[in-house]
């Protein structure tokens, strides 16, 4: 039986103490494309350093707590050091600047119309200003271990570059471990190794790497911190088209949001509810977050539990017909190991661990979310007639909220989820599986007919055929971590990063994409060509290219199916089809084939939402505070720097047109600060964000 939860959401609290003393609780909206405005909505000046010379390529950042949240508008300065930050609404400001080689200046009170001097000062010491650059700059100080220990360790490492790509899947999944909190605390080899068994998963990935190797090579990174050593390289200012992004952010949340993705449109068609609301997800706490960008408010409900249910820490499986009851849940912040103590015990509270919202074209919040019980008895009885789903262990299942109807409407599935995406058939298509790749017919299925559960869904397990007789004889065993329909060709892919999976560990392992054929059920399998290693993220272009984000090595990957010579192999055929780039960014001294860069996910720009023409792939900068767009056409990087709040841990990417023919006010990317745990981060909140590409840095 389905059940069905009707939710209203409910006026959430400011948690700010200032926000709670606001006397304006229905702000002004953005005046619209067309409206004159009847004051003016910008302020405007320049900034100068002490000699009185123009600083160009700084960040100008407004920031107010006299709205409903707190509130945030980013710019940079141009040759001649002038700025205007567009688009603000009526209020008080603190205005100041940041910028790569300077002490941040001090916080002037601006409201719009102002046109203001900021001048600013040279930072005193390299230690100053280097406390400005982002995480993967100081990681790159970091020193590999030498490959003969690695080679003879428990968990053996055919390189000392296989190690280090590893080391960033495993540690930069969740935080920056070359930012200022995380790298104080590396010269105490004791504290270090206390650190790690705060959170039961940290601890598991330590071992992965080696748990003695680590901790003598974050011992020595941490020496060399403390002995006053700096990144070799300071990082750019902004340059040329950098220069013309405005950052628009809005905080929610609290102390314990783990906020991951956002949406603001379906996909497939970015015209979709504009100037609507955006939508997020707590995973850590089991809320949806909902912002009204216009109104500057935020909102959050909290997912109903199922039976049995319990938080992370105390998940675990219970396979079909008895056995070992096993815990499973990810033992993240709040779950330490045995005998260690955390301040933060039971901070997420989050039996549901709802990921990646996504929006179809009727109102629907679809989201991976936790439906019941992770045992094997709890399964939907027709589940269990396959042993391949009845014999194994398969994390979420779905759901969605009815934005008109407040409905929360839990779907349980055979197979595990973690993201998922929609053909253009109306076809969800789901990842999160070590062994199978799965859907649902969202035509199909109808919550007040139970029947239509089993008949609107469907699986297949992931076996390729490696030596071409027609015959699938290879499992591709792996953690299905994102996926994408090709709308151009009809296949259906996926990327498996390296790991753990079981018995089947991939420590320092290039990963998988692979390509699924939903007319002949068939399964290929490709490993990128080394360096390259470590593919997240996945997304398609117009033309049916695939592009991947090289979390472990640092690369932007293309991989275009129709040059291959060959198709079936276990995985390395076919590197003509591959077309590698270095993102920008330090590399690892020892590993000049791996950057210090963390590519969380890709998203590639099909509707040129943000004003860089089609077919931009967006991928996060995950470990320098910044998103980072490609143009296929020129094969030019550019970087969208965050500069404030470090750290700003960037996951879910959207954009979204709110006029067709609009200008750049009308059109923006959106994406969400994902950092675990949030409060290590400058400003210890997670927020919204907007970018827009505006024609040049005083465009207003």
């Amino acid at each position: 039986m389905i059940k069905k939860y009707l939710i209203s959401v409910p006026r959430v609290a400011v948690l700010v103490a200032a926000l709670a003393a606001c006397t304006d609780p229905e702000p002004p909206t953005e005046p619209k494309t067309g409206e004159a405005a009847k004051t003016p909505d910008f302020i405007e000046g320049q900034v100068v350093n002490s000699q009185g010379a123009a600083e160009a390529g700084v960040w100008v950042i407004a920031e107010t707590d006299s709205l409903p949240t707190n509130f945030r508008k980013i710019v940079v300065t141009n040759d001649e050091g002038r700025f205007v930050l567009p688009e603000l609404p009526s209020t008080r400001y603190h205005v100041w600047v940041r910028g790569y080689g300077l002490t941040d200046s001090q916080k002037l009170e601006a409201t719009p119309g102002d046109k203001l001097s900021l001048k600013v000062e040279q930072a005193a010491s390299a230690q100053e200003a280097a406390s400005l650059y982002p995480a993967n700059y100081w990681l790159s100080m970091m020193e590999a271990p030498s490959t003969e220990a690695l080679k003879n360790a428990e968990h053996p490492y055919a390189s000392a570059e296989d190690w280090l790509s590893q080391f960033k899947l495993n540690c930069t999944i969740c935080h920056q471990p070359g930012s200022a909190p995380a790298r104080a605390v590396f010269p105490s080899r004791e504290a270090t190794d206390y650190g790690l068994k705060k959170a039961g998963e940290m601890n598991l990935l330590a071992e992965q790497l080696n748990r003695d190797i680590l901790l003598d090579v974050l011992e020595n990174w941490g020496e060399k911190i403390a002995a006053g050593e700096t990144p070799e390289a300071a990082p750019p200012r902004p340059e040329g088209i950098e220069r013309n992004f405005v950052i628009t952010q809005w905080e929610y949340g609290g102390e314990y949001t783990y906020a991951h993705d956002v949406i603001s449109t379906d996909k497939r068609n970015p015209h979709l509810y504009p100037d609507e609301k955006i939508y997020g997800l707590d995973i850590g706490n089991d809320h949806l977050l909902v912002l009204d960008p216009g109104k500057h408010k935020w909102e959050q409900m909290k997912l109903p539990d199922y039976q049995h249910a319990k938080p992370w820490c105390e998940q675990t499986y219970k396979p079909l017909g008895g056995g070992e009851e096993i815990p499973v849940g990810a033992q993240l912040l709040g779950c330490p190991e045995p005998g260690v103590m955390t301040p933060h015990m039971g901070a997420y509270q989050n039996p549901v661990n709802p990921h990646n919202p996504m929006m179809d074209d009727t109102g629907k919040v679809w989201m991976t979310m936790q439906v019941r019980r992770e045992w094997g008895e709890d399964l939907p009885e027709f589940c269990k007639n396959d042993p391949l789903i009845a014999g194994e262990y398969h994390h979420r299942q779905l759901g969605y909220y009815d934005t008109g109807t407040g409905e929360i409407i839990p779907i349980d599935t055979c197979f595990g989820t973690h993201h998922l995406q929609f053909d253009d058939n109306g076809v969800l298509w789901v990842n999160g599986d070590s062994n199978v790749i799965g859907w649902l017919d969202t035509k199909e299925f109808d919550p007040d007919k139970p029947e239509t559960l089993e008949t609107a869904q469907g699986w297949s397990e992931g076996v390729a055929d490696t030596d071409g007789d027609g015959t699938p004889d290879k499992p591709i065993i792996g953690y299905r971590y994102s996926i994408i329909p090709n709308p151009a060709r009809g296949d259906v892919w996926i990327a498996i990063p390296p790991g753990s999976y079981g018995k089947h560990p991939t420590y320092g392992d290039r990963g998988y994409i692979t390509r699924y054929d939903p007319e002949t059920g068939t399964h290929e399998a490709y490993k990128p060509p080394a360096p390259a290693s470590g593919a997240r993220g996945i997304d398609v272009d117009t033309k049916g290219n695939i592009w991947a984000g090289m979390a472990g090595s640092g690369h932007l990957a293309r991989f275009d199916r129709s040059k291959c010579e060959q198709t079936w192999g276990a995985g390395d055929q076919c590197p003509e089809g591959w077309t590698l780039w270095e993102t920008p960014g330090p590399r690892f001294k020892d590993a000049p084939g791996k950057g210090t860069n963390f590519h969380y996910f890709t998203w590639v720009d099909q509707y040129n939402t943000l004003g860089m023409g089609k077919d931009t792939v967006i991928i996060n900068g995950t470990n320098s505070d910044s998103l980072i767009a490609f143009r296929p056409d020129t094969e030019e990087f550019t970087v969208i720097r965050i500069p404030y709040p470090m750290i700003s841990y960037t996951r879910g990417v959207d954009g979204r047109i709110d006029q067709k023919d609009g200008g750049w006010k009308d059109r923006g990317l959106w994406f969400t600060n994902g950092l675990d745990p949030v409060f290590m981060s400058e400003i210890p909140r997670t927020y919204v964000g907007h970018v827009q590409l505006r024609p040049d840095p005083l465009a207003h």
